[in-house]
Formats: C-alpha cells, structure tokens, sequence
C-alpha cells in the first residue's frame, strides 16, 4: 500500500485520503495513518503544485550550474552540498556522474542574478574548483508534465465503428 500511496500522490498531490482510500480500496483511516508515517519519516517531504511560469506574468531565470569540487576528507560531497542549498536562490542540488561532482539548479530574476550568484557566492566556496552555467530557455517537460502544446497534427482518418 506504502508505494501505491507514493505513486498516487507523486502523480497528482491533490489527491484526499478518500481519492486513494477509494482508489485503493482501502480504509480511509489505514491511508491517513501510513500517509502520517511518510511524513514523519520524512519519505513525503512536502506537497507542491507544477506551474508552467511561462503562462504568467512572473519573469526570472532559471540556471542550471555543473559544479566540479575537491570532496571533503571524511563528508565527501555532503557538506558542500549543504553549503551549497542552503543560499536562498538554490532550488535543488544533485550529485551527479560525469566531468562535474554537483548539478545545481537556481532561479533568479535576471541573467546578472545569477551571474552574481556565480561569481560571489559559489565560486568562492573553497571546494569549488570550476562550475560552468547554462540556462534554461524553454521548459518542454517539467516533473512528467508536457508544459507546451504539440504543434505536430494528427493526421490520421477517424474511422467511426
């Protein structure tokens, strides 16, 4: 039941107790209480709605920094990353394979936001050996959700039965 919890709200967050109690077929109280555990154990970490910003008014960029660091003798990546996404800006930190130890991922509201995140605060961290930034141009996939609306039309005949 714990997964298919899991399953149900990471595809939509809105779901009630009773939306998965009934979907399940279990007691609301049994999906209220396991819920409750998630969240003490902290395997349900908060709830949130994917918005397609592009759609609204707000304007802010989005960064994504590869991050190339000297690990710490007995923390590894662990407290730099904690120093890392502790700065307001800091939206996620991955460690990640590859030619780059940390994936950061920042919004902030203009290009010289992020250019001073970059320069001022990560690059003067003393583990951080080079970072190299992209950003984000347009957002096709966010989360699963398909964020634009497909220009390729269908042209297959509709047969009717």
């Amino acid at each position: 039941m714990r997964t298919k919890i899991l399953e149900l709200l990471d595809r939509n967050a809105k779901f009630t107790v009773s939306d998965i109690a009934a979907i399940l077929g279990e007691k609301e109280e049994d999906v209220e209480a396991e819920i409750r555990m998630l969240e003490n154990e902290k395997v349900i970490c908060g709830y949130t709605a994917l918005i397609n910003w592009d759609r609204t008014e707000k304007d802010f960029v989005t960064a994504l920094i590869e991050v190339r660091v000297t690990p710490q003798r007995g923390n590894g990546f662990d407290k730099i990353a904690e120093r890392i996404y502790r700065f307001k800006e800091v939206k996620s930190v991955y460690l990640i394979s590859g030619a780059y130890d940390l994936l950061v991922n920042i919004e902030g509201r203009t290009l010289k936001d992020v250019a001073f995140f970059v320069s001022d605060k990560l690059s003067t961290i003393d583990s951080v050996i080079s970072t190299a930034t992209h950003f984000v141009l347009k957002k096709y996939k966010d989360h699963g959700k398909i964020l634009v609306e497909s220009r390729i039309k269908d042209e297959r005949m509709i047969i009717a039965p």
